[in-house]
């Protein structure tokens, strides 16, 4: 996409901007309003709290409250403009991927999957179906030329089809889970699996965990293998402080998705805001240091440049997703169904993979070891990493590209 002058359009972001200012804000009135309280020691701490409490109260020593007030609001004040620097340095930089998209293979709707690697021509290929999210783009697989889990696999000999979902067009925005699983996943793996010729590995990321999951379940005879990364399963095991947020919210979440017939992106990125609200602010604080030419600048730019490039969420499919995985826990009791059967993973009896970030905070280790236990024939490797850190971070191509190609090519996890 570019603007009538042919220049790039301008960046978005940090999305939505205006959360992020006032968290900034709310930060600093919250912060004024407890200080008294701190200073006069009737301030009520979190247990896990008292000794950093303690400690800040002994380097106060005797200053008054007007000094540490003019302190907080000079603190303040400086995070709060190096935050608007980051993002504007983030707005103004130059840097904007430049990779070639490899060859559409088959597409239907919005949806189309591009094959990395050798062609249908090379018989003995080991091969594999790529499953991301519905939620933000695909391009997270193949981020930069040197963060390119598609391209690294490619570059393996491995044939690796990528399911690009994009943004729901208006068949799309009708979608449920079972339309995308049972309808058009599927018509997916039998065009690859056409094309490969038999049978073929399966992987899948995150949410896109789920749904590579269930395909495998509903297609055994069409499944090699099967690679889980990062993918939930017992929502019941997240922090429950976060699943009340969401059953609080879901009254005002189904009006919304009436409304406009699909959850939007900003919904979308507030909620995962809400998981570390502070995030963005102190990354976009880093950023205002960094020098603009250097790499770590760089990839800032590329993966914020997905993270603001989000794609709504089908009104149906928003649903099932918040009421009844978040909600509910339908995949964790074994409630979760998709065209009229269950999904269990018991029945996937096909060599499987199951990949667990350490530090994952938006699908956290709990939620996706289980899986583990479940498949059959699953080895289950937790790598101490985040959610996206795991497939785009500079550690990501010796702790997980490199395994995971011998892993695809029959061999063991070998790290």
């Amino acid at each position: 996409m570019t603007t009538p002058d042919n220049s790039p359009p301008p960046r978005q972001g940090p999305r939505p901007l205006a959360l992020h200012l006032g968290l900034q804000n709310m930060l600093w009135l919250s912060s004024r309003a407890a200080l008294p309280l701190w200073r006069s020691g009737s301030l009520p701490w979190n247990p896990d709290l008292a000794a950093a409490a303690d400690r800040l109260r002994a380097a106060a020593g005797g200053a008054s409250l007007e000094d540490l007030t003019a302190a907080l609001d000079a603190e303040c004040r400086s995070r709060l403009t190096a935050f608007a620097a980051g993002v504007r340095a983030y707005r103004a930089h130059p840097g904007r991927r430049d990779l070639a998209d490899p060859p559409v293979v088959w597409r239907e709707g919005t949806t189309r999957v591009l094959r990395y690697g050798p062609d249908e021509a090379v018989a003995d290929a080991p091969t594999v179906l790529v499953v991301p999210s519905l939620i933000n783009r695909a391009r997270i697989l193949d981020l930069t030329a040197q963060l390119s889990l598609m391209r690294h696999l490619a570059g393996q000999g491995i044939r690796a089809y990528l399911v690009d979902w994009d943004a729901p067009g208006e068949a799309e925005r009708a979608f449920t889970m079972a339309d995308y699983i049972a309808g058009r996943l599927e018509r997916v793996l039998t065009a690859v699996t056409g094309l490969a010729g038999g049978p073929v590995q399966i992987l899948g990321y995150c949410m896109g965990g789920l749904l590579a999951l269930a395909l495998a379940d509903r297609r055994p005879a069409d499944t090699a293998g099967l690679v889980l990364m990062a993918t939930p399963w017992d929502f019941g095991a997240t922090d429950s402080a976060k699943i009340r947020m969401i059953q609080a919210a879901a009254p005002q979440i189904s009006s919304l998705v009436d409304m406009l017939g699909e959850l939007p992106v900003d919904v979308l990125q507030a909620m995962f805001a809400s998981l570390d609200p502070f995030l963005t602010l102190r990354k976009f604080r880093r950023f205002a240091a960094m020098d603009p030419e250097s790499g770590p600048a760089a990839h800032f730019v590329a993966l914020e440049d997905w993270l603001n490039d989000g794609v709504p969420l089908a009104g149906p499919v928003a649903r099932e997703c918040l009421l009844d995985w978040y909600g509910a826990n339908a995949p964790g009791r074994g409630a979760w169904h998709v065209a009229g059967r269950a999904v269990d993973p018991r029945r996937v009896a096909a060599r499987a993979l199951v990949l667990v970030p350490g530090q994952d905070y938006i699908v956290p280790p709990a939620s996706a070891a289980p899986l583990g236990g479940l498949l059959p024939a699953a080895e289950t490797v937790t790598l101490p990493l985040g959610h996206i850190g795991m497939v785009a971070s500079g550690r990501s191509r010796r702790m997980l590209y490199e395994p995971l190609a011998g892993w695809l090519r029959g061999g063991p996890w070998a790290p």
